[in-house]
């Protein structure tokens, strides 16, 4: 990433204390909390499913799925949501927490992720960037599932 002039978008969102960024160009949409219907058997990080607009969408649970502890008042829930990503040719969606801004990042400012970062695995990080906030991790969505998982997420949501 030593492009001096290349930019990329990222959409960012919170997720228990951290800033999180996901490439603009892989969210689909951002939808507002609504019921989700668990599903036996799914792994402990699958929240369930929703029904978007006659598409079932499998939701996961990023909070399970990094270990994050997380306590929700009620005005924190009217700031929740999903965060529809598309993966693989797969419609999934991602609990957040808030959603908080899209913003242009200079590829040259990413640095490597530090080995752990919030209990984290280096491995779904495409790296950090610094915010005015501190800094924002950006997060690598193909790397957020093997492929054995994403059938197995598919699955669910067919």
């Amino acid at each position: 990433m030593s492009e001096v002039d290349q930019s990329i978008q990222l959409v960012t969102f919170q997720l228990g204390e951290e800033l999180y960024g996901i490439n603009i160009m892989e969210v689909r949409e951002i939808v507002r909390l609504q019921d989700v219907r668990t599903i036996p058997s799914a792994p402990a990080y699958v929240e369930g499913i929703i029904n978007l607009r006659g598409n079932i969408v499998p939701i996961i649970n990023l909070h399970r799925r990094f270990h994050i502890q997380r306590e929700q008042s009620e005005e924190d829930k009217l700031l929740s949501g999903f965060m529809i990503l598309e993966l693989n040719g797969m419609e999934l969606g991602v609990f957040i927490d808030e959603v908080s801004r899209v913003v242009t990042v200079n590829t040259a400012e990413i640095q490597e992720p530090p080995q752990i970062l919030s209990g984290i695995g280096k491995e779904y990080i495409q790296g950090v960037a610094p915010d005015a906030d501190g800094y924002l991790i950006i997060l690598d969505i193909e790397r957020l599932f093997d492929p054995k998982e994403l059938q197995q997420i598919g699955n669910i949501g067919s």
